[in-house]
């Protein structure tokens, strides 16, 4: 398999540390969406990242879909997401969250990065950040004081670790101590530092 993308994206990192939980080899093809836009594109037309390209040549993208079809490779014992009902809800809830929180951080780093400055649209900002820390007050909730390392940590790990290398001035590190506790653990697993923020 090859996933494509760079790991300065929350989406394919989170597939790039599953991956590397669950046992199944890849090769990381560290391509952007933007500076190798060409090539990329020669790979998935789409140009989404993350891509995972499986052995039979079929092309999979969006990182939620992969996950959902890596989890079914995984054998009992590795996989990240809890078979029964209710247990699930709450991971799947967590999830949303933290996928919410990677959304809007996304949206403030471009609105400051593609956006010509004369352009910004401050009210457009103020509510997209109230949404990621909405985000984030929900997870700190959520997570209380959880040392599991499962799909649900291990992605509002990874959202935390990208809205502090990206908006920190926006998320106040202090005001969420479970989220920022639980991310400082992770970062020093072995599939986190494999795979680091580029």
């Amino acid at each position: 398999m090859k996933l494509i993308g760079m790991l300065d994206s929350p989406y394919v990192r989170r597939v790039a540390i599953s991956l590397e939980l669950y046992g199944i080899p890849f090769e990381h093809q560290s391509l952007s969406v933007f500076s190798t836009f060409s090539e990329f594109s020669q790979i998935n037309p789409v140009v989404k990242a993350p891509t995972l390209v499986l052995d039979d040549g079929t092309v999979l993208m969006d990182s939620s879909l992969i996950l959902d079809y890596l989890e079914t490779l995984a054998p009992a014992d590795k996989k990240l997401l809890p078979p029964a009902p209710a247990a699930r809800a709450h991971d799947l809830q967590v999830l949303g969250l933290a996928l919410a929180a990677c959304e809007k951080s996304v949206q403030i780093v471009y609105e400051h990065n593609l956006r010509p400055a004369e352009k910004l649209h401050a009210p457009w900002l103020d509510r997209i950040s109230g949404q990621l820390l909405a985000a984030y007050s929900l997870l700190e909730k959520q997570l209380g004081d959880s040392d599991a390392l499962n799909q649900a940590t291990l992605t509002a790990a990874v959202a935390w670790s990208f809205s502090q290398y990206t908006v920190a001035s926006v998320v106040n590190a202090e005001a969420f101590p479970q989220l920022k506790r639980l991310t400082e653990r992770l970062e020093q697993h072995p599939a986190f530092k494999k795979y680091p923020i580029e």
